[in-house]
């Protein structure tokens, strides 16, 4: 008597992905990818269909109650292929190699993925969602399986053919690098800002004329370039661009935080999804412009959003979960998209009636809401409303003959009992894996929100970057894991793991002066070097030298819903070649520039974090060397207050002695430059400012510093 094979069962009950869990109970034999998947596929010499998607997807969702709760396909897959079902946040390696598959094959892509493979894991037929009936020019999706199983049996020749040509097609566009190499781009931010430009909706801010995706790295290029260059339409794109994002549906005017995108031009209907990532790289964005235009709103909106975060998306021991589901269950009892967010005047009437407010009754407390988000009887999303901002508070406060701070007022304590009503309401799933990359992400918004709004805005931070220290950093192998989910680690770190997170740890030693979370920055972008960097190659690549052998070994080198971990990378290293010169970070990110300069030049704005980095590497950062301990309270502020971008703020110990003491807990032998002869003077604290390898008088005034970088007196 034998032993079950693997594909006897769904084995996803074995895995601690939400994702991969909420198919465990599907009649499909799922597999996770694994060895003992990849050698059953062989041992059958039968295909694998390959699923890929996420736990807040909606038409992932959509096919699984469609399609993989149906016994019928259910068997069609269990008899003639080999089911793999795997998470894209865990396993964005895999997702990289078979989207691009989709991209070239099919011109799009999305998820959920659908990708046919041999036995060897080549590609050779792929799309995204597949109804179960053939409709609107789509296959059915049990008909689909019918057919290429007939194709594999009777056609397989044509079909390992098509995998080997698309096989080496994937290599060639996500391994090779140029044969010859020039130098790194030179004024590229000024290309990607015009590019930015050319493409913005000027009618309702963003970009695209269709679909509206929040595109953090944009508003940075424009606002840098703005800063560069002093034209004033860099910056208004920048800024139309944010302010759709706070005024429309993207954000949740009532527990804050922002979705993942909006389905029309205007920014009214979102996809419900939250993801960490959007709620980390958004209020960054925020407040660089609230940095660089002075708008209130910009620091309010992006400190709201941290709220939310923290309070709705923390571990109780510090990392951040991933993300918030956009269905939950309705009225009807069965789980609807944005089912928790949306509003009828009679739901929010319910909600303020037994609120007491001092100068208003409760139903024009409710009417003022109502008309500040738009809240009407036919509403804008099937019969219900989406809150978007439709009215100033002026024109409110003209139309209810009430002063204007009371209708903010007002508005304030009607948004609290509506927001207090809605936490009745069956809450969309969390998905509670903590990923190592995007805690990065949300380390750097921590760290700025603690320049700007003070020290105990990073608190979240320091606890969540604790937390990924204690569970996924392996400290005697330089080793770090991208997942951690109830005690479980899994999954080796990809260079967005690294260079993320010890980007946030940067910044957050920018924020705080804490030397340990330099040196952890330090010890990531050693481990960055070793396992991700190729010299021959002149590259950076996504996965580790080491991991498991796929298709292709991917790089990253354009931003999507996450900031290419490459340019991310280059920019982490050229600013920490400051405080280790001899490691060759700087001369790393050179290369990395150089190599790809021809690919960023040719279309700046997909390349948006390369255009930063390169930007970085062309005129250099603002630097900040204060020699003082702590950092004064008003320094700090002005400092949050400054729109600098590239920023290096280093605290240096004021005394001889300190220094001595913090270059061997850096095992170092002398003082990098940024440190070096920039002592305090005259017993006070004291600043130097730098730009482009130029250097201000030693001062004891921030102000004066910060006025340099403009004037250069």
């Amino acid at each position: 008597m034998t032993d079950a094979a693997p594909t006897d069962r769904n084995r996803l009950d074995d895995e601690e992905s939400p994702y991969l869990r909420q198919h465990a109970d599907n009649p499909v034999n799922w597999q996770p990818w694994d060895e003992q998947a990849l050698l059953a596929a062989q041992a059958r010499d039968d295909p694998i269909f390959l699923s890929i998607g996420y736990s807040a997807c909606h038409w992932c969702h959509v096919m699984e109650d469609e399609s993989f709760e149906d016994p019928e396909i259910a068997r069609k897959l269990n008899e003639h292929f080999v089911p793999i079902k795997v998470d894209r946040e865990e396993r964005p390696d895999l997702d990289s190699i078979y989207q691009s598959i989709c991209q070239m094959t099919q011109g799009t892509g999305g998820w959920p993925l659908s990708v046919f493979l041999t036995p060897e894991g080549e590609p050779f037929f792929v799309g995204t969602y597949f109804p179960p009936e053939s409709k609107r020019g789509m296959p059915g999706f049990g008909q689909l399986l019918e057919d290429i199983t007939e194709s594999w049996e009777t056609e397989r020749d044509g079909l390992e053919q098509r995998a080997e040509k698309w096989t080496n097609a994937v290599k060639g566009e996500l391994e090779e690098t140029p044969e010859s190499v020039g130098e790194a781009p030179s004024e590229a931010l000024d290309a990607a800002a015009q590019a930015a430009l050319r493409g913005a909706d000027r009618d309702h801010g963003g970009w695209g004329r269709g679909q509206k995706f929040p595109q953090a790295g944009r508003v940075h290029v424009l606002l840098r370039a703005h800063r560069r260059t002093g034209r004033e339409e860099f910056r208004t794109v920048a800024t139309e661009a944010l302010d759709a994002m706070i005024e429309g549906g993207l954000y949740d005017h009532v527990g804050g935080g922002f979705h993942r995108y909006c389905t029309d031009r205007d920014w009214t209907v979102p996809h419900f999804e939250k993801m960490l990532y959007d709620n980390a790289e958004i209020p960054r964005a925020l407040l660089a412009g609230y940095q660089a235009t002075g708008d209130e709103r910009y620091r309010e909106y992006a400190l709201d959003t941290l709220d939310f975060v923290t309070r709705e998306l923390q571990h109780p021991d510090g990392g951040f979960f991933s993300t918030l589901d956009a269905q939950s269950e309705g009225e009807s009892g069965e789980r609807e998209e944005g089912a928790f967010y949306v509003w009828t005047p009679a739901e929010v009437e319910e909600a303020v009636a037994g609120a007491d407010f001092d100068t208003v009754d409760p139903d024009t407390a409710a009417d003022l809401f109502c008309d500040r988000y738009g809240v009407t009887e036919p509403g804008n999303f099937e019969g219900r409303t989406v809150l978007t901002v439709v009215a100033e508070i002026g024109d409110l406060a003209d139309a209810y003959d009430l002063d204007s701070d009371t209708v903010e007022r007002v508005l304030d304590e009607t948004t609290t009992a509506v927001h207090a009503a809605r936490e009745q309401r069956p809450r969309p799933r969390r998905d509670e894996k903590i990923l190592a990359g995007w805690n990065g992400l949300m380390l750097s918004a921590y760290a700025e929100a603690g320049l700007v709004a003070g020290p105990e805005a990073t608190e979240p931070a320091v606890d969540a970057l604790a937390f990924l220290r204690e569970h996924l950093w392996d400290e005697q192998e330089e080793r770090l894991a991208r997942r951690y989910k109830d005690g479980d680690v899994s999954v080796d770190g990809y260079l967005e793991d690294y260079a993320f997170l010890a980007r946030g740890a940067f910044d957050l030693y920018q924020a705080t002066g804490d030397l340990d979370h330099l040196a952890f920055a330090l010890d990531l972008a050693r481990a960055i070097e070793a396992n991700f960097w190729d010299a021959d190659a002149g590259t950076l690549y996504f996965t580790p030298a080491d991991g498991e052998g796929l298709v292709a070994r991917p790089q990253e080198l354009t931003d999507q819903s996450t900031p290419a971990s490459a340019g991310v990378a280059a920019d982490l290293l050229l600013a920490l070649d400051h405080f280790r010169p001899r490691d060759g970070f700087a001369d790393i990110a050179e290369t990395v520039l150089a190599t790809h300069g021809d690919e960023i030049e040719s279309d700046p704005l997909r390349h948006a974090s390369l255009v930063l980095a390169a930007d970085g590497y062309e005129h250099g950062g603002h630097e900040l060397t204060v020699a003082a301990d702590p950092l004064p309270e008003d320094w700090r502020a002005a400092v949050g207050e400054a729109y600098l971008p590239g920023r290096i703020l280093t605290r240096r110990p004021p005394t001889a002695d300190g220094l001595a003491e913090w270059l061997a807990r850096l095992d170092l032998d002398e003082a990098p430059p940024i440190w070096a002869d920039r002592s305090a003077r005259d017993g006070e604290p004291t600043v130097y400012a730098c730009r482009a390898f130029t250097c201000s008088p030693p001062r004891h005034d921030i102000g004066a510093a910060l006025e340099w970088f403009e004037t250069g007196d």
